[in-house]
This record gives structure tokens, sequence and C-alpha cells, in this order.
């Protein structure tokens, strides 16, 4: 038995079905597909917006692999992922410090970041860049995002692309207090708690569906806070443990980096380690379809796959209408973004 199998086993109680370690990116349940944490340390910017800093020994174009504390993706002058096409799922992107620059083949645009959060409905086909400009000159330009995808169920998969913005001042908050005065706040980007419901999702997406229940939730708990997560029967449920030590989930400690399954039917006890800890739970009914995958495209059966490659390599989803397969806005641009029937919106 392996440390990995040893520690799921001995989870097997209570509201806890498993503990395991995540890698990247970390693994989900039906109805995510997975979830990705970047988490990048980049330092200031050059006149291009990408890294003042030498790029020998990294495989521009390909560079995963964490040197000097960050990475610069697919990207080869700016970080981040230049044009690629999506289809049959959802990507959910929630950026929590730094600015990611939007681009896709309907035309539309986008800068956001700073808790902002970018809902993206691929259905029949969209070509997208995501981009990680490095603003700042005189200082650093710390990224951290979660990217989460999400299936659609069959019924759904061909719909028309559509995207959303969540700008960090409508997503709301729920700060809750334990008996001895500290504090669990909850951030609702899906789902809702009580008296406190997230935005609406795009019109098509499985989390727009009442019954689906599914939740997209930090929580982020004071040092030693208390606090019991409420029961969430007909759901699959994980927490993911990414900031802080010392985490405990039904008594027992979670270490770092490690994604903690739950019984849906039980509430979940919560205390927070020795110092601020926080944790992201993705949670929803299942599709309880078959899932084929190829790379940027989630279909139910692999002639699905194989027409939806077909499909790319005939139309490019419409196209590509931008100057470059990486294209960032000017570094003074605030946030906002720019809607393919020309709609421009900016947070408060």
């Amino acid at each position: 038995m392996n440390e990995t199998q040893g520690k799921s086993d001995q989870a097997n109680t209570g509201a806890i079905v498993a503990v395991t370690p995540q890698g990247f990116p970390w693994q989900t349940s039906d109805p995510f597909l997975f979830c990705v944490h970047h988490d990048d340390h980049y330092p200031a910017g050059n006149d291009r917006m990408g890294p003042a800093a030498s790029l020998a020994g990294r495989t521009l174009g390909e560079d995963f692999v964490v040197k000097d504390g960050w990475r610069m993706y697919h990207g080869e002058t700016v970080p981040g992922f230049p044009q690629h096409p999506h289809r049959g799922f959802e990507t959910v992107t929630v950026v929590r410090r730094g600015l990611l620059d939007h681009s896709d083949s309907m035309g539309a645009t986008a800068r956001y970041g700073g808790g902002d959060v970018q809902w993206l409905t691929a259905g029949g086909g969209i070509v997208h860049a995501e981009m990680f400009p490095l603003v700042e000159r005189e200082r650093d330009n710390p990224l951290e995002l979660f990217q989460i995808w999400l299936n659609l169920p069959r019924a759904d998969k061909m719909v028309q692309p559509y995207f959303s913005m969540l700008w960090n001042d409508q997503i709301p908050r729920k700060v809750a207090k334990d008996g001895a005065g500290r504090a669990v706040t909850l951030t609702l980007t899906a789902g809702r708690y009580g008296d406190v419901t997230a935005p609406a999702p795009p019109p098509n997406s499985w989390a727009a569906r009442a019954e689906s229940d599914v939740a997209i939730w930090t929580i982020k708990l004071d040092p030693g806070a208390r606090w019991s997560l409420p029961p969430a029967p007909g759901t699959n449920r994980s927490l993911y443990f990414f900031r802080g030590r010392g985490l405990h989930v039904d008594g027992q400690v979670i270490p770092e980096n490690h994604r903690v399954e739950l019984r849906p039917e039980l509430a979940a006890a919560l205390m927070g380690g020795p110092e601020e800890t926080e944790v992201l739970l993705l949670q929803g009914r299942p599709i309880g379809e078959p899932v084929v995958n190829y790379g940027p495209f989630v279909m139910n059966t692999r002639a699905e796959i194989q027409q939806a490659i077909a499909d790319y390599q005939r139309t490019q989803f419409g196209g590509w209408p931008w100057p470059s397969d990486d294209p960032v806005h000017a570094r003074t641009e605030g946030r906002f973004a720019r809607h393919a029937d020309g709609r421009v919106e900016r947070p408060a």
C-alpha cells in the first residue's frame, strides 16, 4: 500500500472520504473536469510587458517548470496562453492577484484581475488567448489564479459561446464568526450560502440550473477559527487546501496542497491552523454522462471529438480577428470587458 492509499483509507471516516495530494492540474469530480492553480511570482515587466529577466534555460512555448518562482507557460514574450480552441465545456477563471488579458474569436476582449472572475461558455467552439501582462516596471508582478473547467451536459455542448464578467465588487462575501470571535470569510463565485447568493452564471451553464447545486467558494479562516460546512446531499464535493498550514477537517490534520473529498450528506467541521488558511470548495450535482476529452475538446463520444477536430480545422471556430496570437492591451489600460456586440463594461 502506498502513502496516498494509506491516507485515503485512514480518512474514510466521518465526513471525509479521502485525502490525496494534488499535482498540476488538480483532480476533480463530475461535473468539474479539472482545476489549475497558477501561482507565479513574476519580476518587474520590460517594455513589452514580459519579464525583465533572462529567459535562458526555459523551453519557451512550453515552459511549465517553475524556475525563479515563475513560468512562461506557452508564452514566448509575455507569459500566458496564446490563441487556442475549446469546445464542449466552460472555463471559470478566478484571478486573485495580477492581471489577465483575454481576446477571443467572437471579437470580444477584456482585462481583469484583482479578484475578478471571467465565466466563459465555450459551447460549440471558441478560440481565445489568455495572457499575463507584467504592467509594473518598478516592482514585482505576482499572479495567482484558479482556472476551473466545468463540464456541459450533452444538450448544451453546442450552444453559442458566451462570457460573463463577475467583477470583484459584485462577488459577495459572507463573514461568519465563531464563538471566540474568529472570522471565517466565504467568497462566492457560484452557489448560495444562507441569504447570500453568487452572481448568475451564463444562461446555458450547468450551474444555472438550481437543482445542480454548483458551488465555487474560497473559504478563508482566521488562525484557529472554527466553522461547519453545511451538508449538500446529492452532490460531489471537495475541498482543496492551498494556503496555510495545520488545517483540520473533521478533526483530521490536512497537509497543504491536498484535496479532501467529502461526504456531501454530512456537515464537515473546519478549524484553521496557527496562521490564516484558505481552501477552495468545488461542489455540484454530477451530470452523469460519458466524458471523452482530447486536449481542449470535451464531448460525450470519440466520434464527437473527431468532429470537433474537423470543425476546428475547417472553420477555426470563426477565425482569429487579432493581429497576433498573444495580444495584450496597453500598459495603462484599466480593467474592462468589450463584448462581441460592442458593449463595454468596467468595474465600479
